[in-house]
């Protein structure tokens, strides 16, 4: 405990600095804004914004500081445009929707996003001291991991990923197979052997993260944006002047209790994030809470779970990311690159080589989440507003972001042609109802599969029972089979007793 209050001292330390503090404030701000905006969320706006962080030259403390303030902002922000136009921020949004809008319809839209600010700061605190307590711990026993299992944790977290993310496992394996397909083009470190370049030079060092993420997330955004325009989908809702009461407080604050627990706690698996968290956690309480018969009409508990566990997934996300250098969310995959941009090796040495990094940001979260109660409760009426923004104005700022930021880095002309393409690559894959997030988690974790995959095997001489000699690799295996063969399971128990019930009955 000791260590921790010391660590906690030091981050505070970095993030109480005068300008690490306004980039704090700055990055709430500006990601709320951007996860009002609708189609805009917590990834896209890392993603957006991560090459003008690190063009300005900010210190890896600073710019993680200002993108995790981007993170939580936008996660919060999403839930504007859910609550009043029916149209989710992003995928963790989505559960918001179902009580958050009727509110709106009913007129007590500035009720539903005052609740929605409250029920996201305590579960968005609950999740940083949890992860002050227990995400050192972690890393201690993560310094015994070796390459053996780094392999068999990645394989964890691609079972997780397939079966936790997106409504079909089948397309969520899919995107994870596009991520490593991309991950393995350019030149082998090893064997010097030129990998799916099709002749291009451009691309022999292979693509770069800004451009996968920019593009694919970015510029696929922007054309979904001008979709919804000419399809003319989004219309404004007035916003009133009522706000949360004690009441409400009081209906909910065991749900808020029970849904920070669900969202932390999946927040840290590997390859789920916010929609995961907040799709559990309101199915629990709508199971718990009266049978659930008024959710989905407006019911307050309704809105709150899936904000307080949205919001504590975030959290958790950032548990492995820190400790284990592995991405609970598409969006912690982004700060994972950007950690290696500034050549910071995520995981259970930084937090004492780089601590200043580490608990930093820690500690700017706790700063966060009291700074985004502030902004968001007295300006739910601004926010509101700023939905009104026309997009033909919206559209060409993100593109103008997009191509002004990777050409600032990269000044490669080829890379604005190829975030174009990626653009409409992911654009094309949102039509099909894939969801994108497998696609930067595939990318991400393809090179740190493979690295230790080879280590490994450098290691044991080419002997593949390596793999499988420590009891950490075979507990994480079985956890692997577990994830994958356990909804199965599950599924076809609960048809087997539907069908005896309807037997008995008949």
């Amino acid at each position: 405990m000791d260590a921790v209050l010391s660590g906690l001292a030091t981050g505070f330390g970095v993030a109480l600095d005068p300008f690490n503090l306004f980039l704090v404030l700055a990055g709430c701000f500006a990601g709320t804004l951007i996860g009002a905006l609708p189609g805009l969320g917590p990834i896209n706006g890392v993603a957006i914004l991560l090459p003008i962080a690190y063009g300005l030259g900010f210190g890896p403390e600073s710019a993680l500081i200002l993108l995790a303030g981007i993170y939580y902002g936008a996660e919060y922000g999403g839930r504007i445009s859910s609550i009043l136009l029916n149209v989710p921020g992003d995928a963790g949004a989505v559960m918001t929707t179902l009580d958050g809008n009727p509110m709106a319809r009913a007129g007590e839209a500035g009720r539903a996003l005052s609740l929605s600010a409250v029920a996201s700061f305590v579960g968005g605190t609950f999740a940083v001291v949890l992860m002050t307590m227990f995400a050192p711990m972690l890393a201690s026993f993560a310094v015994t991991f070796s390459p053996a299992d780094y392999v068999a944790l990645m394989v964890f977290a691609f079972a997780s990923l397939a079966s936790l993310v997106g409504r079909s496992t089948v397309k969520t394996l899919l995107g994870a197979t596009l991520g490593l397909m991309l991950a393995t083009i350019g030149i082998d470190a090893n064997t010097g052997v030129a990998r799916y370049t099709f002749g291009i030079p451009d691309i022999l060092a292979g693509i770069d993260f800004l451009i996968v993420v920019v593009g694919l997330f970015g510029m696929a955004e922007l054309l979904t944006l001008v979709e919804h325009q000419v399809a003319g989908r989004l219309k404004s809702l007035p916003v009133d002047k009522s706000f949360v009461r004690m009441a409400d407080l009081a209906k909910c604050r065991w749900t808020i209790v029970r849904a920070s627990v669900i969202g932390f706690f999946i927040g840290i698996l590997p390859g789920t994030g916010a929609s995961v968290a907040s799709a559990v956690a309101y199915g629990t309480e709508k199971r718990i809470s009266d049978g659930g018969k008024t959710f989905g009409t407006g019911d307050v508990r309704g809105l709150a779970a899936p904000e307080a566990a949205n919001n504590a997934a975030a959290g958790g996300a950032m548990v492995p990311m820190l400790t284990l250098g592995i991405p609970g969310s598409g969006t912690t995959a982004i700060l994972l690159g950007a950690l290696l941009m500034f050549n910071i090796q995520p995981g259970p040495m930084m937090f004492t080589q780089r601590p200043e990094v580490a608990w930093g940001l820690i500690a700017s979260m706790y700063i966060g989440n009291v700074a985004l109660l502030v902004i968001n409760l007295p300006l739910v009426g601004l926010f509101a507003r700023m939905l009104t923004i026309p997009q033909h104005y919206l559209t060409p700022l993100i593109a103008i972001l997009a191509f002004i930021g990777i050409y600032t880095i990269v000044g490669n002309p080829f890379d604005l042609l190829l975030i174009t393409g990626l653009g409409v690559f992911g654009w094309f894959l949102r039509k099909l109802d894939f969801s994108l997030a497998p696609v930067i988690l595939g990318f991400v974790l393809g090179s740190l599969f493979e690295n230790n995959l080879r280590r490994a095997l450098s290691i044991s001489g080419g002997d593949w029972g390596i793999l499988v000699e420590d009891y950490k690799s075979l507990t994480l295996y079985a956890l692997a089979v577990l994830v994958v063969l356990a909804p199965v399971w599950l599924a076809r128990r609960a048809r087997r007793m539907d069908g005896e019930a309807a037997a008995d009955r008949g």
